[in-house]
């Protein structure tokens, strides 16, 4: 996959909880350019990564981590 064929954003949402900053979720955004015949593959594989992610493992239970495709 060439470098200009994928885009990842991450966006944390924070709230004040006991006047405390908190990060409450992150959702990573993923802009994949993908033949016709890759995309139901890239679909497969955005439902079941983050359970093979460190980051998301590690922050599970703590912070929601939700994901977003576009394939273009």
């Amino acid at each position: 996959m060439e470098r200009e064929s994928f885009q990842v954003e991450a966006i944390g949402e924070i709230e004040m909880e006991d006047r405390v900053l908190i990060i409450k979720r992150i959702t990573v955004r993923y802009r994949l350019a993908v033949a016709a015949d890759q995309r139901e593959e890239a679909e497969r594989v955005d439902g079941f990564h983050a359970r093979f992610c460190p980051v998301a493992r590690s922050l599970e239970g703590g912070i929601e981590v939700r994901t977003e495709l576009e394939l273009v």
